[in-house]
């Protein structure tokens, strides 16, 4: 090879599993030493090589894991601080914001979720959770939501504080009808009793598929648990990994420990899962609907998180009550949080993800 065309194949140093430091020491030993350097030359490509052999760290690369500390998560699935990681219009992943030198970060409307969600409007929401009659009353805390809340950079603090109002709405009335105990007649109505249960009801069966990667443990049910009702051990092992417990192996610790539960469901919020996009970039305005999403009446919008959530069931049937049921919880929502829905609430004309 021509030391010009090994300069050619050296990573750029914006690749996410090349450092800096080992493009800075290929760059200068290439320079210093020309045509003498090949063996030093293969010892960096291999170096960097190796390096990008490493299973990918972060993102829906790597389950919707989250990177340790503040780092960000690139659009590759690797953990950073610089612009190539941190930067939304760079496909940043998540901590869009968190990083020691994010550029740029979402606008915000400052203050955290607890700024746009107080103890008494979570209560309003969520009137009848702890009622008498709902198997999960004193389960989903105030407490417990916010502390599942801040540990997800970017949920309820992206964009504008519509934008941020929005999203918590959205968030509680899709995972309200998950969880609603209401009915047509019920006391202050049917959008009153979000969050009323926390299990799957019935005699529900292990939701266990085979799988290499999510192995389902001895004796382990996978059914609906929590706000999101997360099911099948292929969404319990990659939820765990990301908040850093161990679900394939006690599931049941979504019905038991609330901040965990809340956790599973703002994961799940939170994470792709190709071809869907993630609920949170629909909500805060940063999904861009592909020709062929555009194709299947696909459109920004409250509609859509109903279809990436159960769109296979809800969605392209006409009208259906079960998602005039989600909007009727977000339109309530939204209207305590003093914010308008915006436009595109139903996927009725709209077909499900492949």
């Amino acid at each position: 090879l021509e030391p010009a065309y090994i300069n050619t194949i050296l990573p750029s140093p914006h690749h996410p599993f090349t450092s800096s430091l080992q493009i800075g020491l290929c760059s200068v030993l290439h320079k210093k030493m020309g045509n003498k350097v090949y063996a030093l030359l293969g010892l960096c490509l291999a170096s960097m090589l190796l390096t990008g052999s490493k299973a990918e760290q972060c993102g829906s690369q790597a389950g919707g894991a989250l990177c340790p500390g503040s780092l960000c998560c690139s659009r590759f699935g690797w953990c950073g601080d610089t612009a190539a990681y941190c930067d939304p219009a760079q496909g940043c992943q998540s901590r869009c914001s968190g990083g020691p030198t994010p550029t740029p970060s979402p606008p915000s409307g400052g203050g955290a979720v607890a700024s746009i969600i107080s103890r008494s409007l979570f209560d309003e929401i969520l009137k009848h959770r702890n009622d008498a009659a709902c198997p999960a009353r004193n389960f989903y805390t105030y407490d417990a939501f916010i502390a599942a809340a801040n540990s997800f950079g970017g949920f309820g603090t992206t964009g504008d504080q519509d934008t941020r109002k929005r999203e918590i709405a959205a968030f509680l009335g899709q995972t309200s009808h998950e969880t609603t105990g209401g009915w047509p007649t019920a006391p202050d109505g049917p959008y009153s009793w979000g969050y009323c249960f926390k299990e799957e009801q019935g005699n529900p069966g292990s939701y266990c598929q085979p799988s290499a990667q999510w192995p389902c443990a001895p004796n382990k049910k996978y059914y609906g648990r929590g706000p999101i009702q997360i099911s099948y051990n292929f969404n319990y092992g990659p939820a765990g990994r990301a908040i850093g417990v161990d679900l394939l192996n006690n599931p049941d610790l979504v019905a038991t420990d609330a901040t965990i539960s809340f956790k599973t469901a703002i994961w799940f919020w939170m994470t792709p899962q190709s071809p869907k996009p993630s609920c949170h970039d629909v909500i805060t305005g940063r999904w861009t609907p592909s020709g062929a999403d555009q194709a299947a009446g696909r459109v920004p919008g409250y509609g859509v998180i109903t279809n990436i959530i159960n769109g296979g069931l809800e969605c392209g049937r006409g009208t259906d009550s079960r998602v005039a049921d989600r909007i009727g919880f977000f339109r309530r929502y939204c209207s305590i949080l003093g914010v308008s829905p915006g436009a595109n609430l139903d996927c009725n004309n709209q077909r499900p993800f492949a």
